[in-house]
């Protein structure tokens, strides 16, 4: 709590990965929302609609207060990263820092297009940060400082759980995580369909698959126990469970999530190399 309490943070960008981190940030107390400031280029009725429900510093770009800020997110579309980048490069020192949670924007890139010596964080929030439930994942550049580090670790942590992760580890912590959220959406769709098809009130079945769900979850975090130790105890031979799992293995659910995840995190190196490069060239 005393890390951030006299801290100030800017969000470069206004759409809803920056309002799920302020949603998380505001209901955790530990930062004033007057410390709080977010800009766009050219949103004047985002920025008072932000304003309003959360009680934070809807502004301008000419109105941030640059000098004063203590952490700044970039939280714009990343094709936008090098503008903002070199709108920062002269209004910032190097004690100050730049957190990005940009797909496909790398700390190395960050720091070739800010003054020597800048510190930067990249992370990967998911989009569970809005009820403070996000796993994300944060990676420090060469210049960042243990202090400054914890700084933003404190921040992160506002909005759920935070692991510190080598940058390389970050496409397939977006792959797990940060496209995760959707991969468990997309399986309850089919629970949900499963259930009305049967005769079961559509709120009803939802609320039972999202209890179901929790509840496995809280196992594997409560009892500290490998998932498939887990699954193997509450599957009796020829029971109900081992006939659902040998659907899944059948139509291949296994596979299918691995491919999720494996496509996911391709696709974020991907993304890396192409914005980088337009970026650069542009």
């Amino acid at each position: 709590m005393l890390l951030l309490k006299n801290k100030k943070v800017a969000f470069l960008g206004a759409g809803s990965m920056a309002e799920s981190m302020i949603a998380g940030i505001v209901k955790s107390g530990k930062i004033c929302p007057e410390h709080v400031f977010v800009t766009n280029k050219s949103n004047g009725a985002r920025l008072q609609r932000l304003e309003n429900k959360y009680g934070i510093n809807g502004v301008l770009q000419a109105e941030v207060p640059y000098d004063e800020i203590d952490l700044f997110i970039l939280a714009m579309k990343p094709n936008g990263a090098s503008e903002a980048l070199e709108a920062l490069k002269d209004k910032i020192t190097p004690y100050q820092v730049v957190v990005s949670v940009l797909a496909g924007i790398s700390t190395g890139f960050m720091e070739e297009n800010l003054k020597d010596r800048q510190q930067v964080v990249r992370v990967m929030p998911n989009t569970s940060s809005m009820i403070k439930e996000s796993a994300t994942a944060m990676s420090p550049g060469k210049n960042t400082t243990k202090a400054n580090m914890d700084d933003v670790k404190e921040l992160l942590s506002c909005m759920g759980k935070v692991f510190l992760i080598e940058e390389a580890q970050m496409d397939i912590f977006t792959g797990l995580a940060g496209s995760g959220p959707a991969y468990f959406y997309y399986l309850m769709e089919h629970m949900e369909q499963v259930g009305t098809e049967n005769g079961m009130e559509e709120k009803m079945v939802r609320e039972i698959i999202a209890q179901t769900i929790l509840g496995a979850a809280k196992m594997i975090m409560e009892k500290d126990e490998n998932p498939a130790v887990l699954r193997k105890n509450v599957t009796s031979p020829n029971g109900t469970t081992a006939s659902g799992l040998n659907a899944l293995r059948k139509y291949n659910g296994g596979q299918a999530i691995t491919q999720a995840v494996n496509h996911a995190a391709k696709r974020s190196r991907e993304m890396n190399r192409e914005l980088e490069g337009i970026l650069v060239s542009s």
